[in-house]
Order: C-alpha cells, then sequence, then structure tokens
C-alpha cells in the first residue's frame, strides 16, 4: 500500500532552502520516491490552517518512506533543510 510523506515547511532563509531543494530530489528518487507537490500554491477552503509551502511525496510502503527519512543521503542534506525552514512531517498511510 502506498505512503505519503506530508511536510509543510515555513521557509525563513529563501536561498539556504534553495541548496536543499536542489540535492533532496535526488534522494527521494534513489529510495523510489515521488514527488506529487511540491510547494505549489494552496487555498484554505476550511478550517483555520495556514499552510506555508507544502511537499507530498509518495512511496511505495511506509517502509520505504522511512527508510528515505532515516537514510544517510537524506540525512546529509536535512540539516541545510532545517537551518533554513521550519517543518511539520508525518508519514500517512495510503488507501
Amino acid at each position: 500500500m502506498a505512503a505519503y510523506v506530508i511536510v509543510n515547511d515555513q521557509v525563513t532563509d529563501p536561498n539556504t532552502f534553495s541548496e536543499f531543494r536542489q540535492q533532496v530530489a535526488a534522494t527521494v528518487e534513489s529510495h523510489g520516491g515521488r514527488y506529487l507537490v511540491r510547494g505549489g500554491s494552496a487555498e484554505v477552503v476550511e478550517g483555520s490552517w495556514s499552510p506555508d509551502r507544502i511537499v507530498v511525496i509518495e512511496f511505495d510502503n511506509v517502509g520505504a518512506a522511512r527508510a528515505w527519512l532515516n537514510s544517510p543521503e537524506y540525512n546529509a542534506v536535512k540539516n541545510i533543510r532545517q537551518r533554513s525552514a521550519n517543518a511539520n512531517i508525518i508519514v500517512v498511510d495510503g488507501v
């Protein structure tokens, strides 16, 4: 069953964050991930959520999503994101 990594980034340093964006895609792809949403505009239609930069990445299953999140390749660039954005990240099972 597919699984999704959903990220809400609040970018605090756009220049540094652009380095992360350039480097992270290769780590996602090398673990079989596929971007479904990558920072497009978001419209709140109900509730009070104020999303910032939304990213949705599809993986074959939760194990693959966790393997990417814990991989040496991702961890090598994660610190760039941590220096340049505040993030909320969840892993969700698909249907």
